[in-house]
């Protein structure tokens, strides 16, 4: 199902979560129909929520809160983000990060691949980090060198400063000097454990680090960090890949190596993967 406010569809929802949602003692969900001949019937807010952006974010955020508490939301963060139509849309209201996919509400972010390469004639190497072993999600997998989600109120450069600086000790001034922004990665599922639905759009940045520089844990959410050669990268996208990386690192991953050419474009499937990088709505 669609989840629409002010007409506008912000997020998908599954019938079993919007029947939930509009179950609950606050009077914040409800279902309507489409004026058509269809009638398809949608998700939406309550006239309780109110009409102001702060006002609905009170008011979904009861709700978010309650099933926090009830144990449906884990991993809460304190982090809010926007909901909107598109990146570029005012926001209609702000949610915690950790329930946006309750509303199948598009998450924002940022993936920086750390690269090592001194010159065009050197094959270059990438930085990967291990997660925390008590992070909420993915507990102790391989992950990217630095990722963050994009939260309300910050630009997309500013936020890969402050991932770089918080996450590996990364200094404003090297992040600025050595960051490429090289494109964005989409991608939608819906996990069956859950019911709920996963839409994401992961803004993506080649940062390139001088040889002698070591990237070091800063947060606690990184144990520590390992210089690979391409070889080990491509090795590492395998499915049976002994020491698997955390689930949205690979396609930011592949599409590095489809841009850079460590994939042929004459190798079988290559035009079926640069589609799928791309599957999810990019908006």
């Amino acid at each position: 199902l669609d989840f629409k406010v002010d007409g506008c569809k912000v997020g998908i929802v599954r019938p079993g979560i919007a029947e939930m949602l509009c179950n609950m003692k606050s009077s914040v969900f409800e279902m309507k129909e489409e004026d058509d001949s269809q009638k398809q019937s949608y998700l939406t807010l309550t006239s309780d929520a109110g009409t102001s952006a702060d006002e609905r974010t009170k008011a979904v955020g009861t709700v978010m809160n309650q099933l926090r508490d009830d144990g449906f939301i884990r991993g809460w963060r304190d982090e809010m983000f926007p909901v909107s139509e598109t990146f570029n849309s005012p926001a209609l209201f702000l949610m915690e990060r950790a329930a946006v996919s309750v509303l199948g509400v598009m998450e924002y972010g940022v993936h920086i691949n750390g690269i090592v390469q001194e010159s065009r004639k050197e094959e270059p190497k990438m930085w990967i980090g291990r997660r925390s072993a008590t992070k909420s999600k993915y507990p102790g997998m391989l992950d990217h060198l630095v990722a963050g989600g994009q939260p309300a109120g910050i630009s997309l450069i500013d936020n890969v400063v402050k991932e770089c600086e918080e996450e590996a000790g990364i200094e404003e001034s090297m992040v600025r000097a050595g960051v490429q922004p090289v494109g964005a990665i989409s991608y939608e599922n819906w996990d069956p454990k859950t019911d709920k639905v996963n839409r994401a759009v992961q803004f993506t940045f080649d940062l390139y680090l001088p040889p002698d520089f070591e990237p070091k844990p800063v947060d606690g959410e990184v144990q520590g960090f390992m210089l690979w050669s391409m070889d080990q990268i491509k090795e590492s996208m395998a499915s049976d890949y002994a020491d698997p990386i955390k689930p949205n690192c690979y396609v930011v991953i592949i599409d590095y190596l489809l841009r850079t050419g460590q994939i042929s474009p004459d190798s079988s499937g290559y035009l079926d993967i640069l589609r799928e990088l791309r599957s999810g709505d990019c908006q």
